[in-house]
This record gives C-alpha cells, sequence and structure tokens, in this order.
C-alpha cells in the first residue's frame, strides 16, 4: 500500500511532507508533488503534516480522487526527487480548499 498526493496539492505545493519522509518517496512536479508508489513505505508521517489535506492512504483515497492513484506512479517515473522543504507557491494560500484542480496540473 502507499500514500497518494490528490487534488489539493495542485497549485499550493506546501512541502512540509517532504521534510518529514524517512524514505525521500516525493518528487516534484512545477505544481504538485507526487508520492512513489514503489518507494513508499506506508509509515504515514506525511498525512498530517499537509496543512492542505493533500494525502491519503489508498485504502482510504476518495473515489473522486482515485485518478491519483495513477497520475503519482507516472509522475513519480519522471519528475526529480525532491529531499529538501522548499518554499510553497507565492499564490497556495489562494487556491488552498479550491475544489477539482486537475485542470490545472502542470506536466
Amino acid at each position: 500500500m502507499t500514500y497518494i498526493v490528490v487534488d489539493a496539492c495542485i497549485r499550493c505545493k506546501y512541502m512540509d511532507c517532504v521534510e518529514v519522509c524517512p524514505v525521500d518517496c516525493f518528487y516534484e512536479g512545477e505544481n504538485m508533488l507526487v508520492i512513489h508508489p514503489d518507494e513508499c513505505i506506508d509509515c504515514g508521517v506525511c498525512e498530517p503534516e499537509c496543512p492542505a489535506d493533500a494525502i491519503f492512504s489508498e485504502d482510504e483515497l476518495p473515489a473522486d480522487q482515485q485518478v491519483y492513484l495513477e497520475l503519482n506512479a507516472e509522475l513519480a517515473e519522471v519528475w526529480p526527487n525532491i529531499t529538501e522543504k522548499k518554499d510553497a507557491l507565492p499564490d497556495a494560500e489562494e487556491w488552498d480548499g479550491v475544489p477539482d484542480k486537475l485542470q490545472y496540473l502542470e506536466r
């Protein structure tokens, strides 16, 4: 099982999760982070750290967020690994809580 970064991360990209991950399984895109499912050890320490509530365990992934299971796996193969926390996106607070952001995902 793995943890999944979902819609809520898009255009926010808070990185509190990166800082606590013991196995460095986060990967960074322009406006979102993803978790590599083969590297995640299912420890769960990242989930409570996310201010946008954008991380779910695979077995608790909401039905409307299922597309992110495949997206995390796909994008983790092409995006660079990130191991240190950086600043959130400049307008993160404006986008935090906005629903249905898949259309804004920059691949």
